[in-house]
């Protein structure tokens, strides 16, 4: 669905324009409290989430999704703010950004085809339970009254969409829930409660810290952090997005567009972030938005919110926001993987690296974290698996004067060093046949390996002729034996 489509058909339009107002109410509560995390004040991060959004409706690659000053940059942030100061985020998050940049126009964006299934199930899994605890503070420690209105939102949301979907349920229920407490005087946790709320806007950050090497010694690990952080869960966003709404996005724009953005928030807001994910899924799956409009009128609502709609914003139920974010928890995780006949089913590995990333997520509070752990122990499992998938058959001549081996299976590093011992060298004849029809050479340690076959029939007086190599395994073969000393 193309932007002018939407622009000439009022229907579509206001989907997207209430989408992205729903998105911004549910995205306020959590940017004001990543900034306390990060050491920041609240505009800092409400700003810099103004600018992601409205730079990233324009640049990304992947429409209708929603970026701003996420939790995940804060975290990584936070160490650095408390070391040296707030004056060091800038040139961090502008060093991220040039980061960002460059691993979009140099297309390693593409390496994200290779996170397994299981890794993506369990990141979607993982993040639904992240989403609903964080919420449950809200519902912890608050006046009775925060309990029945909790629950008249969560019914607005349910039962609504069973009479319209003209408007989002998640909207409806946010102002009446709202009018409710404003006009009954009702005194429930608000969003004002979460931080000091401003009506102005702050300016340029000013560029104070001297720009030098030990600037630099001080910001990589930082920046290095953010960006890789930033662009795992943004191109993880993106891709998630791309399997709701059955479409393709262009990872390699929205990593430099990243970079990009994250520097205009740097220097007119002064906080790094990346695609929010929750908030995407509220946008995407909730609101039903499929274009730019959806995020271009979050980032604009946000700043009208700031600007001139605080006071209103700071009375919006801090409950009433957490119920939304309930559901949408609830309604994120992939309940078909995590059904007993799905798991008795799936392959036990599969499952072990599902609940590993889970695990690991819930543990540390970083997505990026259990996704980076749950591909290298997909990576191991699955060298194990293939490891062992080798067959080497010999087969002796009729004559007893010479034998054949036939190997079959991919041979690579953690099948090829067990292949040496697949051969019986004092018992063979002195003609030796290795047939690699059924194998192909993918590395430097299967051709060492070969050569050291070679070697040990050498020494026994035996010859060896290997044969069946295609076209790519023979040359790789030709290039590198007798490199390696064997």
């Amino acid at each position: 669905m193309s932007v002018l489509t939407v622009l000439r058909r009022p229907e579509l339009l206001s989907r997207e324009v209430l989408a992205g107002i729903v998105t911004t109410l549910a995205l306020v509560p959590e940017v004001i409290s990543f900034s306390v995390i990060a050491g920041v004040d609240p505009i800092v991060s409400l700003m810099a989430s103004i600018v992601l959004a409205i730079t990233m409706s324009i640049l990304g690659g992947r429409p209708a999704m929603i970026t701003a000053a996420a939790g995940s940059v804060a975290l990584v942030v936070a160490p650095l703010v408390k070391a040296h100061g707030v004056e060091y985020i800038l040139p961090a998050v502008i060093l991220a950004g040039v980061v960002q940049i460059l691993f979009g126009t140099l297309g390693l964006a593409r390496l994200m085809r290779f996170i397994p299934r299981s890794v993506m199930i369990g990141f979607v899994n993982a993040l639904g339970v992240l989403i609903f605890m964080a919420q449950v503070r809200h519902l912890i420690d608050v006046p009775w009254l925060v309990y029945p209105l909790f629950a008249l939102t969560v019914v607005i949301i349910l039962v609504l969409p069973r009479f319209t979907k003209a408007v989002p349920a998640p909207l409806v229920a946010i102002v009446a829930v709202t009018a409710i407490v404003i006009f009954a005087g009702l005194t429930v946790p608000n969003v004002a409660d979460e931080g000091p709320l401003t009506g102005g806007l702050p300016g340029l950050t000013s560029f104070v810290v001297p720009l030098n090497l030990h600037t630099l010694q001080i910001i990589w690990p930082t920046a290095l952090s953010v960006a890789f952080v930033g662009l795992m869960e943004t191109l993880l966003t993106a891709k998630l997005v791309d399997d709701l709404t059955d479409t393709r996005s262009h990872k390699g724009r929205e990593s430099w567009a990243l970079g990009v953005a994250n520097i205009a928030a740097g220097f007119y807001g002064g906080m790094a972030g990346c695609a929010m994910i929750g908030q995407t899924i509220v946008n995407v799956k909730i609101g039903r938005a499929r274009t730019r409009i959806s995020s271009l009128v979050a980032g604009l609502f946000l700043l009208a919110l700031v600007t001139g709609l605080s006071s209103i914003m700071g009375q919006i139920p801090m409950m009433a926001l957490a119920a939304v974010m309930m559901i949408v928890a609830v309604t994120t995780v992939d309940w078909h993987s995590v059904k007993p006949s799905t798991v008795k089913r799936m392959p036990v590995p599969e499952t072990i690296v599902m609940s590993v990333t889970v695990i690991v997520v819930v543990v540390t509070g970083n997505l990026a974290v259990g996704v980076l752990v749950g591909v290298v122990l997909a990576t191991v499992l699955f060298a194990r698996r293939i490891a062992h998938v080798i067959r080497v058959d010999r087969i002796l001549a009729d004559d007893g004067t010479s034998v054949t081996y036939e190997v079959r299976g991919p041979l690579f590093f953690g099948s090829s060093n067990d292949l040496v011992d697949q051969f019986s060298y004092a018992l063979d004849p002195a003609h030796v046949t290795v047939d690699l029809t059924n194998g192909q050479i993918w590395d430097a340690s299967t051709v060492a390996a070969l050569d050291s076959i070679e070697a040990k029939y050498r020494a026994h007086g035996a010859m060896v002729a290997f044969r069946g190599l295609d076209e790519h395994s023979s040359a790789f073969h030709q290039r590198l034996t007798g490199q390696f000393g064997a």
